[in-house]
């Protein structure tokens, strides 16, 4: 990687409230729990502390509420190095949380309450203008107002700014729009989602990405879990296959994946060893529980790179 680059997130931050419980309570029943975890998540802050591990300079443009969790999560950011300056306190509004409840089997139930993350729009984006006008690029997702997505799409575009948009949660999308970005880059199912093809392998991932291309989206990445990634653009389609480990929770590779790749095609990477080395980034994070807590560090990543298999 040849210099350091700036990222800009424009994006949620939660807090995940996570019970483990032997059972669900029953109607107007109360029961003890067996343990309690607090951590710090949402899609577009766990993008964020991605791309600052793997390197970059990340600056973070959210909404957060004026409740405890919301100095919280601002203080977080910038304990992981993250410029918060636009993380903005939203009065009267509470902080996106996302309360989950686990039990004995490991199936879970929750329930996520967007709170201050839909606070979020176009005026802040014009706020905030001389900080994504000084970044190299800007990585999105799905988790505030679909208006502000677009209007910084929009934004990017116009000044010549790198669009890397990652449309999850998957939701049905205006794909004139998404022509604005340089960078569409869904799993599986959001892929379904955007198109209504089905994606069960490999073949089902190259048509369904030449279909977003004829639609008008410049270049697709999509990620396929243990199968790597494909990525399609106007000349070529490749598959870059995966760095294969033994998954103990795959929760947040694919933000681990968005924001690595986002921080090393920035740095001066070639395309393929981009999605190539967020395929290792994203495989290590599943070495761990959690979302940012699962996410390692640069020097780590290095050492896998360097192990990899040469094909």
């Amino acid at each position: 990687m040849t210099t350091q680059p700036h990222i800009a997130v424009v994006g949620s931050a939660n807090v995940d409230l996570t019970t483990f419980t032997d059972r669900f309570p029953r109607p107007g029943e109360t029961i003890f729990g067996q343990g309690f975890h607090l951590g710090f998540g949402g899609k577009g802050a766990n993008q964020a502390v991605a791309a600052r591990l793997c390197g970059a300079r990340v600056s973070m443009i959210a909404r957060v509420g004026d409740d405890l969790f919301g100095q919280a999560t601002i203080d977080n950011f910038t304990a992981r190095g993250v410029d918060a300056a636009r993380v903005l306190i939203t009065e009267g509004v509470s902080s996106g949380v996302a309360p989950i409840f686990v039990d004995s089997a490991g199936q879970n139930r929750i329930l996520v309450v967007k709170g201050a993350n839909d606070c979020l729009l176009p005026a802040d984006i014009d706020a905030a203008a001389p900080v994504l006008l000084d970044a190299d690029a800007i990585v999105l997702q799905l988790e505030i107002p679909i208006e502000t997505v677009y209007y910084t799409l929009r934004f990017a575009r116009a000044n010549g700014i790198r669009a890397i948009l990652n449309p999850a949660p998957g939701q049905p999308l205006d794909l004139a729009e998404l022509a604005h970005a340089d960078y569409v880059i869904p799993n599986e199912t959001e892929a379904e989602t955007l198109t209504g093809m089905q994606v069960n392998n490999l073949h089902d991932a190259r048509d369904c990405a030449v279909h977003l291309l004829r639609s008008g989206v410049r270049r697709v990445i999509i990620t396929l879990g243990a199968n790597g990634a494909l990525c399609a653009g106007e000349t070529r389609v490749d598959h870059v296959p995966p760095f294969a480990v033994e998954a103990i929770d795959t929760s947040g590779a694919g933000d681990a994946f968005i924001g690595s790749f986002a921080a090393f095609l920035a740095a001066g990477e070639r395309e393929t060893d981009a999605i190539a080395r967020a395929n290792v980034y994203a495989a290590l994070s599943t070495l761990g529980v959690g979302t940012q807590a699962s996410f390692v560090t640069r020097d780590r990543l290095e050492a896998s790179w360097s192990q990899r298999p040469q094909s």
